[in-house]
């Protein structure tokens, strides 16, 4: 009886011992797992706080470098780790979404310059199709119509040109290394064309960097901006913001498949081009081109920006206007030299607050359609940059 008693109280002991070693190993490996979720976000954030370090717009001597150590962190990191990558301006798109092959876009920073230059000055986009195309583009026109000049680019956005060199390694100029390379090259005659849309914040700061530069040449010219001069009241309109509202008009009908506006029209399609929008005394621009647009007749035409600024181009707004119109079918495409973050993102986007959302959250219209294509791609559009850079030569 005594052995039965001791060989079940053994039994007993050995299953107490079994359940207590497995409550110890759950609980190593619920420390084990939590020290690895751990790890895994301290490995993002690190990667977060270089890209934030990176997206300033001024430039330092470390600037490059900074980029350098930013990607390579990103790199080390596991595609579980990217996807924790969140940060005050840092998220897992930054190195890790899909913006086209960086090959085909060429820089335009080299030297061997001569003594005659155009430089087009952009704000510059990290879509590496859209640069290629938009602004490359306008670039390519601007070489062929000018052959005895060398051409050359440079951003007015620090950051933007560091994002591109961080993820892709290509180095663009921003204005003022655009300049000291002229400088260092030996050139004489400077003509500088801006794509920017107008005579706004950004232009405003080229003018003046190009101003410090001025007495580093023997001629400086500075050519207008895409609408040219900027007009005092909504209903000044001018001869380059007509032809810009035809080409763009042009492009966009033929794209959604109709031979003309009149044929859009009575299909009951109204198109919505997207500015980005300023506080600058030149977002009057904007009411211009619709006051341009209804000149032409193009009473199915809207301009809208971004920032709502001025507030008659507020998305909601625009919704309205064409809610009154009666129209069912919209087609959206950016009034922007590029097509990148804002014509992507802003317009196109999944998010609910992009105007595609917003459109059909409207819940008015039977389709809403996005041309995601920029203004630099148009033949006409490329051609008015020709035609100011003839102007400011020829003068």
């Amino acid at each position: 009886m005594k052995k039965k008693i001791l060989a079940t109280m053994l039994v007993a002991m050995l299953a107490f011992s079994v359940v207590g070693c497995k409550g110890t190993d759950k609980t190593a490996d619920d420390s084990t797992e939590s020290k690895t979720v751990d790890a895994d976000q301290e490995a993002a954030d690190k990667v977060a706080d270089l890209i934030d370090a990176i997206y300033v717009q001024d430039w330092a001597e470390d600037t490059e470098e900074k980029c350098k150590a930013a990607k390579e962190a990103w790199d080390a990191l596991t595609d579980e780790q990217k996807e924790l990558v969140e940060g005050e301006h840092a998220d897992p798109d930054y190195f890790g979404a899909d913006t086209g092959d960086a090959s085909l876009d060429n820089p335009l920073n080299g030297d061997d310059i001569g003594e005659n230059e155009i430089l087009v000055v952009s704000f510059g986009t990290s879509f590496n199709e859209s640069r290629a195309e938009d602004i490359g583009g306008i670039e390519s026109a601007v070489q062929e119509a000018y052959p005895d000049y060398s051409v050359r680019r440079a951003f007015t956005s620090q950051i933007i040109i560091n994002h591109v060199f961080a993820r892709d390694g290509e180095q663009i100029d921003n204005v003022e290394q655009a300049l000291d390379r002229a400088v260092d090259n030996g050139v004489k005659n400077l003509v500088v064309q801006p794509t920017h849309l107008m005579q706004g914040a950004e232009y405003d700061s080229m003018v003046a960097s190009v101003n410090e530069y001025a007495d580093k040449f023997e001629s400086v010219e500075i050519a207008e901006p895409l609408l040219g001069e900027v007009g005092a009241t909504v209903t000044d309109t001018n001869a380059d913001k007509e032809t810009v509202a035809k080409s763009i008009t042009s492009e966009a009908v033929s794209t959604s498949g109709y031979e003309s506006l009149e044929a859009a029209k009575e299909d009951g399609v109204a198109y919505v081009f997207m500015g980005h929008g300023t506080s600058h005394t030149a977002k009057v621009t904007y009411l211009q081109m619709q006051t341009q647009m209804q000149e032409l007749g193009y009473d199915n035409v809207w301009i809208g920006t971004v920032e709502g600024e001025p507030e008659e181009t507020a998305c909601e707004n625009i919704i309205q206007k064409v809610k009154d119109a009666g129209y069912k079918k919209v087609v959206l495409r950016p009034l922007m030299v590029v097509a990148g973050d804002h014509a992507n993102n802003d317009m196109a986007g999944s998010d609910e607050d992009s105007w595609a959302s917003q459109f059909n959250a409207a819940d008015s219209f039977d389709s809403v359609d996005c041309q995601i294509q920029g203004l630099g791609r148009i033949d006409a559009v490329q051609q008015l940059y020709v035609s100011h850079i003839s102007q400011v030569m020829n003068k």
